[in-house]
């Protein structure tokens, strides 16, 4: 293909992964499926990894497309003989496992620390023995920041985290960034922030508000928005976010790199959900704060992704409303798989 101008790519590029082994763990839920399809429309053997907690969100409907050409080993991060076996020969490795509630993070931080740190460590220590020429790709959160304290935000903010998930996945970070550096393993972290489209787990809150919004709007139902929903978000539709991490695996100047990324639409929650409510259905009410998601909220959270954008002259392609669109289609076409 001729490069286009300025060295940027046109949007829809993917690369070519022909020959290339892909390890996704948590490969089963919202944003390791979406990677293991594009991963496998661009030719590359794909094994997922993934343990199938309820908790956290994984359908094997999410691979229904390309069952017959990925290989799906049912075992958990925290099993670290497991990861092991898993790492072996793979050239790329995105880490999308996780314990993803920031409320259930306060209720089981436990089980939050097992998974979003020692899960982490786990997969750094196994490719440090097993394959230290991999590449690891650590899904992150925005959420990690804690209250913005510099608008907007980007990878130099500090980090004051406001629950155990976020305080997690920030030491998950590090791990990932020690290990980098003192092993010379080849990792970058990309940070998420809002994301929605298909194959989230729609009938839980756990997995974000848009998502979960949209599932009650697919079933006519009422979205309500704590207090007047005026904190700000930026949102990414899910398939700007994959072309944009498939870039990551496969570039070598991300190696050692901490990235922001979003599409960069910012938005009030009330705005997201009235926007939800005409685009897929339902009604927005308002309603008093809970007090135990009151105490963790992180407020205005405007993201930049300037640093992402520069580097790989990566752009979206979609909006709040054409994501919206196509995860209506997407959802209606087989709403028994995703919703009760």
């Amino acid at each position: 293909m001729t490069p286009s101008p300025n060295n940027t790519r046109p949007k829809t590029t993917l690369p070519d992964l022909t020959g290339k082994n892909v390890l996704v763990t948590g490969g089963l839920g919202f944003i390791g499926s979406n990677i293991a399809q594009a991963a496998v429309q661009c030719g590359a053997k794909v094994t997922i990894y993934d343990c199938l907690d309820p908790r956290s969100g994984g359908n094997m409907r999410n691979v229904h497309e390309i069952k017959d050409h990925i290989q799906i080993v049912l075992n958990d991060i925290r099993n670290f003989e497991g990861l092991c076996s898993a790492v072996l020969n793979q050239d790329i490795i995105y880490n999308c496992a996780a314990y993803t509630s920031h409320p259930n993070s306060m209720r089981e931080p436990y089980v939050d620390i097992d998974v979003n740190c020692k899960g982490v460590l786990n997969l750094l220590e196994a490719m440090r023995r097993f394959n230290p020429e991999g590449r690891l790709i650590q899904i992150g959160t925005s959420t990690q920041i804690g209250q913005m304290q510099i608008n907007p935000v980007d990878e130099l903010h500090p980090e004051f985290p406001v629950d155990i998930y976020s305080a997690n996945k920030t030491a998950g970070e590090k791990y990932v960034q020690v290990y980098g550096h003192a092993y010379k393993m080849n990792t970058a972290v990309v940070r998420l922030a809002n994301n929605f489209g298909p194959r989230s787990n729609i009938r839980s809150a756990d997995f974000g508000f848009i998502n979960f919004f949209t599932g009650l709007a697919l079933k006519g139902k009422t979205l309500s928005v704590f207090g007047e929903g005026k904190q700000l978000r930026t949102v990414t539709f899910i398939d700007d976010t994959v072309r944009a991490l498939l870039l990551v695996g496969t570039e070598a100047i991300s190696s050692g790199e901490v990235y922001f990324l979003t599409a960069g639409e910012q938005c009030s929650v009330a705005e997201i959900a009235t926007t939800i409510a005409e685009e897929v259905g339902g009604k927005v009410s308002f309603i008093e704060w809970p007090k135990d998601r009151e105490n963790i909220e992180i407020w205005d959270a405007v993201i930049s992704s300037k640093k992402f954008h520069d580097t790989f002259q990566w752009q979206p392609e979609f909006t709040l409303r054409t994501g919206l669109r196509r995860a209506k289609e997407f959802y209606e076409s087989q709403l028994k798989y995703y919703l009760d």
